[in-house]
């Protein structure tokens, strides 16, 4: 029987492998036959794959990460990320978005060919990244970590709330992935980003309280009623890195049950055509009031 997926002996990485969907994801490829190495701060149960304890809001932890890698990588599944319900505004935009452009820049670049490709888990929270791409834009430009770093210390101080770097970072994904797929494209490598709904992972109650509530959180996966297991959310995952979608690249997958066609239709409310970096969101009235909420 034909294996239509193709991962029998590729070399697939995959952040935040430990739980949620990146767990879910890591074992279904070796399910598929692939040979999985697992990146995460938090040790993995799973025997099946090579994991190695990453920090990705730390360059060096992430240096010594891909020194254990294999030189060849075929698939890479950028399935991190935080809330910023309980992690800084520094913390949280580095493990969404500075983590993944060095790690596609400094490694991914080098370790890919044609025929290989690249999926990355951003959100629909980063919706509306077109409209606001002057908030983010300066980051493309940026070289190395360290200017990175100092785009980010221009944007919010350090203890600044992590939701809003959450929004401004999934933007800057979107964009970023759109980019990359454009570029790669000439080399033949595919990029592609899953934008999932609200799940059931370790992060519920984080984004129940973002949302204002159990209630509120299911809404945004249309009239299904209920939030997507990690499972329903890793299969597009690793759809979207497949041979199933070898012509398909810079697709931003919305996987939230219809939701975003309710918005578009006018059935539901657009809250997120708003600025995401505002100096007044740093001032200590606001950084006060957005504590409140989470």
């Amino acid at each position: 029987m034909k294996e239509y997926f193709g991962y029998e002996g590729k070399n697939c990485v995959v952040t935040g492998a430990s739980s949620g969907m990146g767990k879910a994801v890591c074992e279904m490829l070796v399910d598929l036959g692939a040979k999985v190495y697992g990146l995460d701060r938090n040790p993995s149960d799973n025997e099946n794959i090579t994991f190695i304890q990453t920090d990705l809001s730390d360059k060096s932890s992430i240096d010594a990460a891909f020194e254990k890698l294999p030189e060849r990588i075929n698939c890479f599944f950028g399935v991190a990320g935080l809330s910023g319900a309980k992690t800084s505004y520094w913390v949280t935009f580095t493990v969404n978005f500075i983590a993944n452009k060095y790690i596609t820049d400094c490694y991914l670049d080098k370790r890919m060919e044609a025929g290989d490709s690249i999926c990355y888990v951003t959100s629909c929270g980063g919706l509306m990244w077109e409209k606001w791409q002057k908030e983010y834009k300066k980051i493309m430009d940026c070289n190395t970590w360290e200017e990175m770093e100092a785009f980010m210390k221009k944007v919010a101080p350090k203890d600044g709330v992590g939701i809003m770097a959450y929004t401004l970072s999934k933007r800057a994904m979107n964009y970023y992935t759109t980019l990359k797929a454009v570029e790669y494209g000439k080399r033949g490598i595919r990029v592609n980003a899953v934008l999932p709904g609200s799940t059931d992972t370790g992060m519920k109650a984080e984004f129940e309280k973002m949302a204002g509530g159990s209630e509120k959180l299911m809404k945004e996966n249309g009239a299904i009623g209920r939030l997507a297991t990690s499972e329903e959310m890793a299969e597009p995952i690793v759809f979207m890195n497949s041979n199933m979608a070898r012509f398909v690249s810079g697709e931003l997958f919305i996987v939230d049950m219809g939701h975003n066609g309710e918005k578009t239709l006018g059935f539901a409310k657009n809250q997120l055509d708003v600025p995401a970096a505002m100096k007044l969101y740093n001032t200590k009235f606001m950084q006060n009031m957005f504590k409140k909420q989470i």
